[in-house]
């Protein structure tokens, strides 16, 4: 399954101090997820993926949020990279791997 949507950066307020940045993806789109990966899934509920923003691709995970969908963690390298900083819309393209 490859997606590709557009969404805003936004800040865990939990960890400003460490300002981890997340995008989260549609709801309809997180509610195909939950269906394909039903079963057990990785610590945290999380299932694996591959992500492209801009130029910038790399391997990481989503994670089910309290509400009802999947984030996407944004690692500072990315947004330095792709120049995108909290409140700014980014186009994300997620592959799922390995469910």
């Amino acid at each position: 399954m490859v997606i590709t949507f557009d969404a805003e950066v936004w800040e865990w307020d939990a960890r400003r101090t460490d300002s981890w940045t997340f995008v989260s993806l549609p709801e309809d789109v997180s509610e195909d997820i939950k269906e394909l990966s039903a079963g057990p899934r990785r610590g945290f509920g999380s299932v694996r993926v591959r992500v492209t923003v801009g130029g910038t691709s790399w391997a990481t995970s989503i994670f089910p949020s309290k509400d009802g969908v999947f984030v996407l963690p944004v690692k500072r390298a990315v947004r330095k990279a792709e120049e995108l900083d909290v409140g700014d819309v980014a186009t994300v393209t997620v592959e799922l791997v390995d469910f």
